[in-house]
């Protein structure tokens, strides 16, 4: 792993906390947010790993579709997690009222453990 895939996994594992923090606080819509930056940054450490960077959210989570689960590098459920996790996050950035639960946000962070466990095994 280089220094930036480290550094980017550190990223990672740090949202994660947070959003352990933030269920912790009842602010469930921020933890689901954190939980997706973890994944986020673990996809970056992945792209990273073939010299690929995006300056976009969409275009990270694209690449992982189009060079990784579609070559098999990756299981196709860690592509749909990120997905996921990406539009739960826009609506706890942007809607108003999620209606996101102490649940949603513990499912959440249980897949971006996963997805971490899962980028850490493949670095």
């Amino acid at each position: 792993m280089t220094p930036e895939q480290e550094e980017l996994i550190r990223k990672a594992k740090d949202s994660l906390k947070a959003a352990k923090l933030l269920i912790d606080a009842d602010l469930y819509d921020f933890a689901i947010s954190r939980a997706y930056y973890s994944m986020f940054y673990a996809s970056e450490a992945i792209l990273l790993g073939d010299n690929q960077t995006y300056s976009s959210h969409s275009a990270v989570i694209s690449a992982m579709g189009s060079k990784y689960v579609k070559t098999g590098k990756i299981p196709k459920i860690f592509h749909k997690n990120l997905t996921e996790a990406f539009n739960k996050r826009s609506s706890g950035d942007y809607d108003l009222d999620t209606g996101f639960t102490k649940e949603d946000a513990q499912e959440q962070i249980l897949k971006a453990q996963e997805f971490i466990d899962f980028a850490e095994s493949i670095l």
